[in-house]
């Protein structure tokens, strides 16, 4: 996975361990309270629960995820999920305000594709909340197309 430059306060992108539980749960309550609108997940589906909780959602050694980190902080993460039918999926894609505008989605998203290319996938699919413009016109501009819809959430897929 490329790593982001240190210098200038540039985030770094790295790839999570189970260790690194604290900070991801950091950055995914901070995206659930700060852009509810952008996920189906809410809250309150997340902001209980101790370490097993959080530690378990990197026990598995078929997922990935990686964070986007300044100094000792996270400002962004992304996901990877084995699903049924055999494509992974892309998950839980967030930038915080302040990181936004720095190519940090088209990195943290690069890097979970990274990431499906090596199990030998062939397509990354995700859902995108329809209502969630920015975030379907950003995943159109990096190759995601249109496959349908669920609900109000808009199947995307890229050929890897």
């Amino acid at each position: 996975m490329p790593l982001a430059a240190e210098g200038g306060g540039r985030p770094v992108l790295r790839a999570v361990t189970s260790d690194d539980w604290p900070l991801w749960r950091e950055a995914r309550i901070a995206s659930l309270t700060v852009s509810p609108e952008a996920f189906k997940a809410r809250l309150a589906d997340w902001d209980r629960g101790g370490e097993e909780r959080w530690r378990a959602r990197f026990d598995d050694p078929a997922a990935y995820g990686v964070l986007a980190v300044r100094g000792a902080r996270p400002v962004g993460l992304a996901a990877g999920l084995p699903a049924a039918g055999g494509l992974p999926e892309l998950r839980s894609v967030w930038v915080a305000p302040e990181a936004r505008g720095q190519g940090l989605a088209a990195g943290l998203i690069g890097s979970v594709e990274t990431w499906a290319r090596g199990t030998g996938a062939g397509a990354l699919r995700l859902s995108v909340l329809a209502a969630n413009v920015r975030a379907v016109a950003l995943y159109e501009r990096l190759g995601y197309a249109p496959e349908g819809r669920a609900g109000q959430e808009l199947i995307m897929t890229k050929r890897l």
